[in-house]
């Protein structure tokens, strides 16, 4: 692990401005329960773990106060810590929270994580992982883990083989080419505004075709390196992912057992 103090300044943004539709409680993702807290709170006490930023900044769904007042809660929980915890009012897609955090970030910051509060069990090591890379000189690092389902390309059926079944395989990707991506995902500060600068440019097809910050970078042409994530990194979108992290937590040796 590279010494922290040959770090870049960084800071890491929390998005959790998600509505949570598909695990159907009811209410924003950043609030379900996961063992008996919110999933937000364990994504920032993995955050707080991992002791890469200077600044957490935490992007909520706007007029959210309850989660505004877990943020401060945490912030009080850190005491006399370094860290600076900061909140700002997510937007209506992904990019425009992330957008809405970066304008926040203190000055001098040199490299930012962007990191899915969904992501709630991503342990220390994967933020270190990341952190060192940049420290190394990478403009834009992410983590991954190698795919281990056989991966097919498909198209929509028409005419007669629609009655037969509503897709057809066209082909079967490398699969030892494809990866999984994972959060935190790290840049230069400059390179991810630069990023998300051109990204307001959009039309709204090509503004749906991006599915998270790498992408935007890697449309600057801007070199994208891959660290190893880990296993229990999962995104909890669904019930059943929620099911799966509350067995990792309950594990006899919680979640740092998993390999990865």
């Amino acid at each position: 692990m590279t010494n922290p103090a040959k770090r870049p300044v960084t800071a890491v943004i929390v998005v959790a401005a998600g509505s949570g539709e598909r695990l159907g409680y009811g209410m924003p993702k950043a609030k379900v329960p996961l063992g008996g807290e919110t999933i937000l709170t364990h994504a920032l006490r993995g955050v707080a773990a991992a002791d890469v930023a200077r600044q957490i900044c935490v992007a909520v769904p706007k007029g959210d106060t309850q989660l505004r007042a877990l943020c401060a809660a945490f912030a009080a929980e850190l005491g006399d810590s370094s860290t600076q915890i900061t909140v700002v009012d997510g937007g209506s897609t992904r990019s425009d929270s992330v957008r809405s955090a970066l304008a926040a970030l203190l000055d001098g910051t040199e490299a930012v994580l962007v990191h899915d509060a969904a992501r709630a069990l991503t342990p220390e090591r994967v933020f270190h992982r990341v952190a060192d890379a940049l420290a190394a000189g990478a403009k834009a690092v992410i983590p991954a883990i190698p795919v281990v389902d056989t991966v097919k390309t498909v198209i929509e059926t028409h005419g007669d083989d629609a009655a037969v079944a509503p897709e057809l395989v066209t082909g079967t990707a490398p699969r030892e080419a494809l990866r999984a991506v994972q959060t935190p995902q790290g840049f230069e500060v400059a390179t991810l505004r630069r990023a998300h600068d051109a990204a307001l440019l959009f039309d709204d097809a090509q503004s749906a075709a991006v599915t998270d910050d790498a992408m935007l970078v890697e449309l600057l042409g801007v070199p994208v390196h891959a660290v190893r994530g880990a296993s229990q990194s999962l995104k909890i979108t669904t019930p059943l992912d929620l099911i799966i992290a509350e067995g990792l937590l309950e594990g006899p040796l919680g979640i740092r057992w998993v390999e990865g």
